[in-house]
């Protein structure tokens, strides 16, 4: 049921809103306050979906009350209440983060227009609040063990400074999982995080991807295109399989890093780009530049910070925690209940050979759990998690 906190010193205003409000919608809880100091008090002890604030009253008006719970709780919309001579004062509250004004006398459908906006606004809000939650849980780095520690630890240092990252380790590590935290954990989180996987895209468009290209730049370029580089202006872009990028690509990359700019194919045009650039390869690149595939001053301007991600083989002692949290996960996911691993099947699983790593285990265990029993048994590994 929404709440909805009404701060109106004079007690008819007071009944006549109570009246209208609770006459629409029985579902709607309203709660009086007779002053802002009053209605401050509640909006710090409770919780509300909603507050109608009047501008002038004793003790605290509404501007300060405005002013003071959007510091406290800025989720919460609050609507105005002014007078005649209020509506300056009312307008201006606007820019100071009120959802809108009504004015005396309140016109009916007005009100309760603006009240199902600002109740619809909240939930709205709500949600894109759980869907971010639901998206860092998504890129969420699960292990205990030694290596993961001091990695976790890393990226609390390193991912509040603009330092560059290269992080390396065998396929199937969880690379992008550690991409994604260094940017979720920067000041840069707010901005967007572009994701290109030099590996997947044909050497003769990767400079296109990356760097966008105006209309006829080649046969099928119909119209101007940004790259990535643009779209991650103000946030992070991560380089997946870095190793694998062409030589004129890289020899690209390194200008947009030396001067924070970047030409579109096609175009003699600079373009400023503000972007902090994350990359991963599971390649040796110190061998790669003895090769001539790879070059050295690009690979000194990218690994800044270097960050390797352990084999599963290398930090066995994870195994546990994460099948229980690929098994809640694939639950979830299936809408069934949660099975359970014996410990010897927990302990068989120890004893594999994981050369797919993290992306192979979370496969076996959806595996086992489909075709395994209502617990998962040793037998079961056996019979299913073989290679």
């Amino acid at each position: 049921m929404p709440r909805i906190l009404l701060i109106e010193d004079e007690a008819a205003i007071r009944r006549v809103l109570i009246k209208i409000l609770t006459e629409e919608s029985d579902s709607y809880e309203v709660i009086e306050a007779e002053d802002g100091l009053a209605g401050m008090e509640l909006i710090k002890k409770e919780d509300f979906d909603l507050v109608l604030c009047d501008i002038k009253m004793p003790k605290m008006d509404g501007v300060e009350v405005l002013e003071a719970a959007k510091k406290i709780k800025p989720e919460i919309p609050i609507v105005m209440i002014s007078g005649h001579g209020d509506l300056d004062t009312a307008v201006n509250t606007m820019r100071l983060g009120a959802f809108d004004y009504i004015s005396k006398p309140p016109d009916l459908n007005r009100l309760l227009n603006t009240v199902r906006n600002a109740l619809d606004r909240k939930e709205l809000v709500q949600e894109n609040t759980r869907l971010k939650k639901k998206v860092s849980k998504q890129y969420e780095m699960v292990g205990d063990s030694d290596a993961i520690v001091q990695i976790k630890d890393m990226i609390e240092k390193v991912a509040p400074t603009e330092a560059r990252v290269l992080i390396t380790g065998p396929n199937g590590t969880g690379k992008e999982l550690v991409a994604h935290w260094v940017h979720q954990k920067s000041d840069r989180s707010k901005g967007p995080m572009i994701e290109v996987n030099c590996a997947a895209i044909p050497s003769e468009l990767i400079e296109s991807e990356l760097f966008g290209h105006v209309k006829g730049a080649f046969t099928s370029a119909n119209k101007d295109r940004a790259g990535k580089f643009e779209a991650a202006n103000g946030g992070t872009i991560f380089l997946d399989e870095v190793g694998d990028m062409s030589l004129s690509a890289q020899a690209k990359v390194l200008r947009a890093l030396q001067e924070n700019k970047v030409q579109r194919v096609g175009s003699d045009k600079d373009i400023k780009v503000d972007v902090r650039v994350v990359t991963a390869t599971n390649k040796d690149l110190k061998k790669e530049i003895e090769e001539g595939n790879f070059r050295e001053d690009l690979y000194h301007r990218l690994a800044v910070i270097l960050i390797k991600v352990p084999s599963l083989n290398d930090r066995r002692e994870d195994i546990p925690v994460l099948v229980e949290h690929f098994t809640k996960k694939i639950a979830e996911e299936h809408g069934t209940a949660q099975k359970e691993f014996s410990d010897k099947a927990i302990k068989l699983l120890q004893e594999y050979d994981w050369t797919g790593n993290i992306r192979e285990l979370r496969n076996v265990v959806e595996r086992l759990i489909i075709l395994g029993g209502s617990e998962v048994s040793e037998k079961d590994v056996k019979a299913f998690a073989s290679k």
